[in-house]
């Protein structure tokens, strides 16, 4: 392992002493070997040192910047920012870790971290400055990427609560039993279309593995068309909520109350004029004879009220044979990669 600079000239002093020379040497090279780039200039701002490092991050070769003002690495709405460091610098104070941006010799803009210490004769006097500049676009991007998730997650959060204030406030009445039931119910469709928002980097979920997931023990009467598409995260929210309610109707009083009964679920896109329109159908058959509800609850709600955020056109029937359902959606308001691709299951 490669001992630190300070270690190196540590182990020399005994040398260095006798010969004073292999300090500028070994200075020199340690300079010249750094992947900050390194420079120095006059008081008038102008470059008088640059180091390989310095060429890697700016562009600009040693004999392009010597002789230079180093205004030329400064973009033009920063150029105050020179003034104030030589301010710093005659007054005999250092700038520490100073965050900024420069320009490169192709105009690109650079992050940088920037240390200036002041350059003194050998009798003190200040005659100009070094400055160290460490590129930080990475740790730059890193922490804007972690602040957007910050952002993302508290936005996320805020819906999800939302959502689940509006779930417990419609499902909480009538007995404490039945109130508990439904609530955990919606909320466990919920916390599914989430674990799988998770596993996919909120990136999308597939419809048909929601439509999977709520029918893990009714497969067998269930047959599903066309639903394969990628949903975002709002959508996904409300296809799960939308197919709980729909499957919980049907155990209850529906198709899936009886050992004959069956459902289908097709899904199919329509396009005119460029745009896509995504068609969700859900027809029951085989079950009890269906009768309009007597009171409005808050699985309508979800199923014809919240679809209507989404959808153009949404119809739900009580059809003697079975329940129907239909809501067509705009594929640029549901789908999470906007390509329109539907395919069969």
């Amino acid at each position: 392992m490669s001992q630190p600079p300070e270690s190196i000239l540590g182990s020399l002093d005994p040398l260095i002493r006798e010969r004073p020379e292999l300090t500028a040497r070994f200075l020199a090279a340690i300079i010249e070997s750094s992947d900050d780039a390194i420079l120095s200039k006059d008081l008038n701002g102008n470059i008088t040192s640059w180091n390989k490092g310095a060429e890697r991050l700016f562009g600009y070769t040693a004999d392009e910047a010597v002789g230079k003002p180093v205004r030329m690495l400064i973009p033009a709405n920063r150029q105050d920012e020179e003034l104030a460091i030589l301010e710093r610098i005659s007054r005999d104070e250092r700038t520490d870790h100073y965050e900024t941006v420069r320009q490169r010799k192709d105009g690109s803009l650079v992050d940088i971290s920037l240390t200036v210490s002041p350059v003194r004769t050998s009798e003190g006097t200040i005659i100009g400055a070094s400055k160290i500049a460490r590129d930080i676009t990475e740790r730059k991007q890193a922490h804007e990427r972690q602040l957007f998730l910050i952002r993302e997650l508290e936005h996320r959060t805020k819906n999800l609560f939302a959502v689940i204030q509006s779930i417990a406030n419609r499902s909480l009445v009538g007995s404490l039993d039945t109130a508990k039931e439904v609530f955990g119910g919606r909320l466990n469709a919920l916390a599914q279309a989430h674990s799988l928002l998770a596993d996919a980097a909120w990136k999308g979920v597939p419809l048909d593995e929601i439509i999977r997931r709520e029918f893990a023990g009714f497969s067998d009467h269930l047959s599903v068309g066309g639903c394969a598409i990628d949903l975002n995260t709002p959508a996904a929210q409300q296809f799960a909520l939308m197919i709980h309610e729909l499957a919980t109707n049907a155990v209850k009083y529906g198709a899936l109350s009886v050992p004959e009964g069956r459902i289908s679920i097709e899904c199919d896109i329509e396009r005119a004029n460029g745009s896509g329109t995504f068609r969700f159908q859900w027809n029951e058959t085989g079950g009890p004879k269906v009768s309009v509800p007597k009171r409005r609850g808050f699985g309508s709600v979800i199923l014809l009220d919240a679809a209507k955020q989404f959808s153009q056109h949404v119809t739900l029937n009580y059809d003697e044979q079975g329940l129907r359902y239909e809501a067509r959606f705009p594929l640029s308001a549901i789908e999470a990669n906007g390509n329109g691709a539907v395919t069969e299951i």
